[in-house]
């Protein structure tokens, strides 16, 4: 007979019985996240600037940079994704790539330079590479969604968000379970966490609430694509276990107008978009547009 650990509140099933699907499990609250809504329940969507806005037709070129962001700003965006990478003196900098070549007019790793070398380097031949810090004070009411690129980056981000502050207006997520683990253990769950892909995997894969149980207690949300390849990754049964759940569902990276009003019929709680102008216009004419206060 299975344990229900304190952490969570189990209700719709006896505890040890891990067997339905239709368990509700209450989480621990994050103050960076309002609550799942229920199924059809009206409400705003949450729009994240990926890379601030990465293929809006101003910004071409100039993903995750001061301009970038302060432009999704500007549009009333409040939700910032950005990625983060450690220079070899140890600064964290919003940039996507662990090489240069794609986006500066520099060359080669982005952990073999300091931060002032990085500082010297063109992004569009126009903009810097911002550091972390400076984009978290530059927006002080904004929330950011952070992608953990670096292998070296679990424990200074946890120490810049705990300095600055910050541990309450973000969400920290990466593609890499070792590395999100050592991050949640340095910022002591104290800071909002994405689940990984392989605890996605999981979380679909074991029956409720069992699946619940075994996510990590940082975790807030499933941010996911649409689809994988040929696999349809968010459907009906995704979205309503993970709001049994407690959690959010954020999808990635959407620039449609067809397939933004299809993932907000369906009931998604996010959309992270490339194509800030196209997601804000959608989201306001179906009314689920949120004006900045």
């Amino acid at each position: 007979m299975s344990s229900i650990p304190p952490r969570y509140a189990v209700s719709g099933h006896p505890v040890g019985d891990t067997t339905g699907d239709t368990a509700a499990v209450t989480r621990p609250a994050f103050p960076v996240l309002p609550a799942p809504r229920e199924a059809g329940e009206p409400g705003p969507v949450l729009a994240f600037a990926h890379r601030g806005g990465a293929a809006h037709p101003d910004l071409v070129g100039l993903e995750n940079t001061r301009r970038a962001f302060q432009h999704a700003y500007d549009l009333g965006y409040r939700w910032l994704e950005t990625d983060v990478h450690v220079s070899r003196d140890g600064c964290l900098v919003a940039f996507h790539d662990p090489i240069l070549e794609r986006v500066t007019d520099g060359a080669g790793l982005i952990e073999s330079l300091t931060m002032a070398q990085l500082a010297e380097l063109r992004i569009g031949g126009e903009e810097s590479v911002p550091r972390l810090e400076e984009l978290l004070e530059a927006f002080p009411d904004a929330r950011f969604n952070i992608d953990l690129k670096s292998p070296e980056g679990a424990r200074p981000l946890a120490a810049l968000l705990e300095r600055t502050g910050s541990t309450d207006r973000v969400i920290v997520g990466s593609f890499s379970r070792p590395r999100i683990r050592e991050f949640r253990a340095a910022s002591g769950g104290r800071v909002a966490t994405a689940a990984a892909p392989s605890e996605i995997v999981r979380f679909i894969a074991l029956p409720m609430p069992l699946a619940a149980w075994r996510l990590d207690p940082t975790v807030c949300a499933l941010q996911v694509p649409e689809r994988r390849g040929r696999l349809r990754v968010v459907t009906p049964r995704l979205i309503a276990r993970a709001h049994r759940a407690g959690l959010h569902v954020h999808v990635w990276t959407v620039d449609e107008p067809a397939d933004i009003e299809r993932l907000v019929a369906a009931g998604v709680d996010g959309v992270m978009t490339d194509r800030t102008d196209t997601l804000r216009t959608v989201l306001q004419r179906l009314g689920r547009w949120e004006e900045p206060r």
